[in-house]
């Protein structure tokens, strides 16, 4: 089965086709980031705007690579939540509108799912397995028993590390994105230059969970206070310096869930899972299996959605025509969520 998943939660508008869950014949993704940079972060109305405007040229340039047209295309899906709504409706509008005027099945696909499964179309993982899904929006610790069941174990309580990512480099006037370049400022620094606190979460509900609203505070307005003398203030060394200690809270709390439930094998998902850090000392641990997207597959992309999709449709679930947006994902509570789409 050929499948064409949409993406437009953020400021990718992306589509893709893929067969049998598994192979991807087309993956188009038009980034918008030059239009938001100005601004040191994504401008909903903006990126509202250029989805409407890229979203039938995308799809278009996704058939054409894949050298297919509709007719030989099984069934349509795009994202239904979460992100920004008005991104979301595009390509959500768009991708029923297609469906019904072709007569074809169409699903709605939580853009969550697409993450934890975008490792699953370059490689062979069985479940169940810990999932990490890192994002700007996310900071998630999970089992994951199938591909739209997922117990979450922790999340964070404040900031996601995609967030705390980006606001120290808007602080410092790094530019946008700012997880892309702190990760390549942070190559040349030391990450020994700052000594960071790592937050003290206490009790057995949040033994999984994450906090970086005090990092963030400490890089931003207490940087002195943590300085270690004789190491330059460059923006080399605080990137390094920041990057390792949100590495380490991460792995922290993960490491306990890879001893607490026995599951040796973590699946990793989101845009921070292309930080170079995260894989190197994930990496270091010989004893646990780590599987990683493609870099291209862990920003958002058209892919993700279509295998996710594949999976219902096998199932025998598509979507109503009344499916709509939605800018949250209450099906990622804490405990065990089969999510629905």
């Amino acid at each position: 089965m050929k499948i064409l998943g949409i993406e437009s939660s953020c400021d990718e508008t992306a589509c893709a086709i893929v067969e049998d869950g598994r192979t991807i014949i087309s993956n188009v993704i038009a980034t918008q980031i030059p239009f938001h940079q100005i601004y040191n972060g994504v401008v909903p109305e903006i990126a509202s705007r250029k989805h409407a405007e890229w979203i039938k040229p995308v799809v278009t340039e996704a058939l054409k690579e894949a050298d297919l047209t509709l007719d030989d295309i099984d069934a349509i899906a795009a994202t239904n939540r979460p992100g920004l709504m008005g991104a979301l409706l595009v390509g959500l509008t768009f991708g029923k509108t297609l469906a019904w005027a072709t007569h074809k099945p169409f699903i709605a696909v939580n853009h969550m799912l697409g993450h934890m499964y975008a490792a699953h179309l370059a490689n062979d993982i069985s479940y169940p397995y810990l999932g990490l899904l890192v994002s700007g929006g996310h900071s998630i610790i999970c089992r994951v028993n199938d591909f739209d069941d997922i117990e979450v174990l922790g999340t964070t309580i404040d900031d996601a590390v995609g967030e705390a990512f980006d606001k120290v480099a808007k602080f410092y006037g790094l530019g946008y994105p700012g997880g892309v370049i702190i990760d390549k400022l942070a190559q040349n620094g030391d990450c020994k230059a700052a000594n960071f606190p790592m937050p003290l979460l206490k009790g057995d509900d949040h033994r999984y969970d994450v906090s970086y609203s005090g990092l963030k505070t400490a890089v931003i307005n207490q940087l002195d206070q943590f300085w270690v003398e004789g190491y330059p203030k460059t923006n080399e060394n605080i990137a390094a310096a920041f990057q390792e200690t949100a590495v380490k809270i991460l792995l922290s709390r993960l490491f306990k869930a890879v001893e607490d439930t026995g599951l040796k094998t973590v699946v990793a998902g989101g845009g921070v899972a292309a930080n170079s850090r995260l894989r190197s000392m994930l990496a270091e641990h010989s004893e646990i299996k780590c599987v990683f997207p493609p870099l291209k597959l862990c920003t958002d992309n058209g892919a993700m959605i279509a295998g996710v999709a594949y999976h219902y449709l096998k199932r025998g679930e598509t979507s109503p025509w009344t499916t709509t947006a939605s800018p949250r994902i209450p099906a990622f509570k804490r405990g065990l969520a089969r999510a629905s789409h």
